[in-house]
């Protein structure tokens, strides 16, 4: 199935988030299994999971990825994407076309902030050299960059001090996101002390979520399998961890769909987790075979989105747009901050 159309709904405005629920795990939770629909909130999913089962988490951590620089007279706004192996950054570039090879540019809100343009492209991205790394790098972005928000989370004048804790989970340790994994802002230290009760285990990987996650789907995109590339990391004991909990019976539960992809890039045809450091531009839509994970919890995507595509991919598209159908009826929120769809996957 390769046409759009498909994956497309109608979505009233009122059912888009602009706020989480408070506290996090009061959302709402539906479960989509191959019995039926049922409704829940966050807090239930101890009852909805096993003893043995996995739940992986992503531990990226969002960063202030929206700069503001100038070249010369003309200003440069631009949206940090990905980091690179070598310490560049890509880079989204509104006003790219002033901006050549070679060239340097003062980012404001920092003394003496700059970087410069290793390469551009046809996209509109540019490749970004700073002038410093590390954990000078990491202060001069928080001082001098701000959220990179999706656009249907309205911040007029920006974000807000709650979105700065709101729109982190509490698994963030890693810096190099630029959006947050948003299944894992479901959860709390209670909530995951309550699932340790229960006898499920955590592990942990990192997928740097890019902005383009952002971006529309095309269709050339959902034919060639491939997405904007990601960079991320599971790490030997997090492999081993998954590997022992599937050998045991368990039920490997992927915390979204950043998870997902990235436990997709990783495993081998015989279903063990490898593990794996670099980039990623996996597509899983229908067709897919998946081999990783028997449990995804996630949030409510966007119509025509490579996330919707991927969900329907997992539990099935028919029993997905029949979730969806629900969820719109009875007044689930939808996007970043709304409510969670905890899947099974389909045979």
């Amino acid at each position: 199935m390769t046409n759009l159309d498909a994956f497309d709904f109608d979505l009233p405005a009122a059912r888009i988030a602009s706020e989480p629920a408070r506290p996090r795990d009061a959302a709402r939770l539906l479960h989509v299994a191959p019995s039926g629909l049922a409704d829940h909130r966050v807090r239930d999913l101890p009852t909805l999971l096993r003893a043995g089962d996995l739940l992986v988490v992503n531990d990226t951590r969002v960063i202030p990825a929206q700069l503001r620089a100038t070249r010369g007279q003309a200003r440069v706004g631009l949206t940090l994407d990905r980091p690179l192996a070598d310490g560049g950054w890509v880079a989204l570039a509104r006003n790219a076309r002033r901006l050549r090879p070679g060239d340097e540019v003062a980012i404001e809100g920092a003394v003496g902030f700059s970087a410069r343009i290793r390469a551009r492209h046809a996209d509109g991205s540019v490749v970004l050299d700073f002038d410093r790394a590390g954990a000078a790098l990491d202060a001069a972005l928080r001082m001098a960059g701000t959220l990179a928000l999706p656009p249907y989370i309205p911040r007029p004048e920006g974000p807000t001090a709650c979105d700065q804790g709101d729109y982190q989970t509490m698994f963030a340790a890693h810096d190099g996101a630029v959006a947050a994994p948003t299944a894992g802002l479901h959860m709390t230290p209670a909530l995951l002390a309550a699932l340790q009760a229960r006898g499920v285990g955590v592990a942990r990987l990192t997928l740097h979520v890019g902005a383009g996650t952002f971006l529309p789907l095309r269709e050339d995109s959902l034919s060639a399998r491939r997405l904007h590339p990601e960079r991320g990391t599971i790490a030997a004991d997090t492999a081993a961890a998954i590997n022992a909990a599937r050998a045991a019976g368990g039920r490997i539960v992927a915390l979204g769909t950043t998870t997902l992809r990235l436990l997709e890039s990783a495993v081998d045809p015989a279903g063990r987790i490898l593990p794996v450091a670099g980039e990623t531009d996996i597509m899983l839509a229908p067709g897919h075979v998946f081999r990783s994970a028997d449990v995804l919890m996630t949030n409510f995507h966007l119509p025509r989105s490579s996330l919707f595509v991927l969900v329907c991919a997992f539990a099935g598209t028919e029993r997905m747009r029949a979730a969806y159908a629900h969820a719109i009826a009875t007044g689930y929120r939808f996007y970043s901050y709304g409510d969670a769809t905890l899947l099974e996957r389909a045979a």
